[in-house]
């Protein structure tokens, strides 16, 4: 068994919609990527995890990872024959590939273990049954149970659920859960929008993103409204992606040339967390566990973390997800953001990326492409976004929602290790 664990390479493609582009090309553009930030050639890749939720939208319900990387192991790009298991946790799919390969190199199971995410969502002539496949995500052994669930949760807050056929259920719950978030609190839409803001902003200098155009809280506001409080320029957009790492060990990364092993980062703490269905917003929710036991692990608290990445599929998840993580007491969010706390050059720095609002959101490459954009920062290799002095990084990555909770929440610490002797 290893003690620690490292990325040794790590990349994204750019997310946007790409009509060209079919899930098998985007595979091959994170494998050799991937590759190519670890200056490694694959032949010793012990396992692959491959991360996808949507690609029975494009004809192939099964054997996902196996079908998409078919001609790199024709190819030789990688080794015949590994093992390759597919993973789907909703959003957090990657994030649960991530996981498989950190336990592949702490049991010892293998060197080095390749992790890789993909999404193709955007048809432009599919559209309407884009979101049809969205909601099979939704528990429809027992519909009528979140159903009235969700109703009554509206009815304490004054409101009422609705559902809207031009977007998926997410975006439905995650207005739901603002409003409640503030009638008990009282966060403000205005809180809201200046997280969006941003992130908008922030992603102007991230030629990843998929919006790369600045917003003030005005602009945010008068956008479209999608469902009440929340505008479109606080909801994530539909995204094609791809994203890979490959972990590996430390005698592994000692094998390895200067260049590479000073690139490495270390994964200190990482943990993933079950949501409960009725939860309030003072409970033990998924990303309050996620990062308790993320935290333990790495022997740190909140206020040793210098840039966070956190899962925003709408503006507001940042207001609450600040809370859930340490960074500020309970209620105390949407303040928090405003004050400029979250700013690139705030007391901690929260999605300098562009988060998913603007970044993107490829479901099941986006928890990779989290741990990417902070592995950027970690090297000192973010250019226009750079946090300065960014040693210690956190990435929160949720996945499906269970009534007032996450299906699934993974947080991760990483610490860059740049002129660090690696440690037996």
């Amino acid at each position: 068994m290893h003690d620690d664990v490292f990325i040794v390479g790590i990349y994204s493609t750019p997310a946007g919609r790409f009509p060209e582009l079919s899930p098998k090309d985007l595979a091959r553009a994170a494998c050799v990527g991937v590759l190519s930030d670890a200056q490694l050639d694959g032949k010793d890749i012990g396992h692959i995890w491959f991360s996808n939720m949507m690609l029975d939208f494009w004809g192939q319900p099964n054997v996902k990872g196996q079908v998409c990387l078919l001609p790199l192991f024709e190819e030789g790009l990688l080794p015949a024959g590994v093992a390759t298991s597919n993973i789907e946790a909703a959003c957090a799919s990657a994030s649960l590939a991530f996981n498989g390969a950190w336990k592949d190199i702490l049991s010892g199971e293998c060197e080095l273990s390749l992790a890789i995410g993909l999404e193709k969502m955007y048809d432009p002539s599919r559209r309407a049954e884009f979101f049809v496949r969205l909601e099979k995500g939704t528990d429809f052994l027992d519909p009528q149970l979140w159903t009235r669930q969700y109703e009554a949760v509206a009815k304490c807050c004054g409101a009422k659920f609705e559902r809207g056929p031009d977007r998926s259920l997410a975006i439905d719950i995650y207005a739901l859960w603002a409003k409640t978030h503030m009638r008990r609190y009282g966060t403000t839409v205005q809180q809201i929008a200046h997280a969006a803001a941003k992130n908008h902003t922030n992603s102007a200098g991230n030629p990843r993103a998929q919006y790369q155009f600045p917003m003030d809280v005005d602009a945010v506001l008068s956008d479209r409204v999608v469902a009440d409080p929340l505008t479109r320029a606080m909801c994530a957009p539909i995204s094609d992606a791809a994203a890979a790492a490959l972990l590996c060990s430390s005698s592994y990364l000692r094998t390895l040339p200067p260049e590479v092993r000073n690139r490495a980062v270390l994964i200190s703490g990482h943990a993933v967390a079950g949501g409960r269905s009725r939860a309030s917003w003072e409970d033990e929710r998924a990303p309050v566990v996620a990062a308790r036991k993320a935290y333990k692990m790495a022997e740190l608290n909140p206020d040793d973390i210098d840039i966070v990445e956190l899962h925003d599929a709408t503006s507001f998840a940042e207001i609450h997800l600040v809370e859930d993580l340490g960074f500020c007491p309970r209620g105390e969010g949407g303040p928090f953001t405003a004050s400029g706390a979250t700013a690139l050059d705030g007391m901690i720095p929260v999605n300098p990326s562009g988060g998913l609002v603007s970044r993107g959101h490829p479901i099941g490459a986006t928890g990779l492409m989290m741990l990417n954009e902070l592995c950027l920062q970690l090297r000192g290799e973010a250019g226009a976004i750079q946090v300065q002095n960014a040693r210690i990084g956190l990435a929160e990555n949720g996945g499906g929602l269970i009534g007032t909770d996450l299906a699934a929440c993974a947080v991760t610490i990483l610490e860059s290790t740049s002129g660090a002797e690696i440690a037996p």
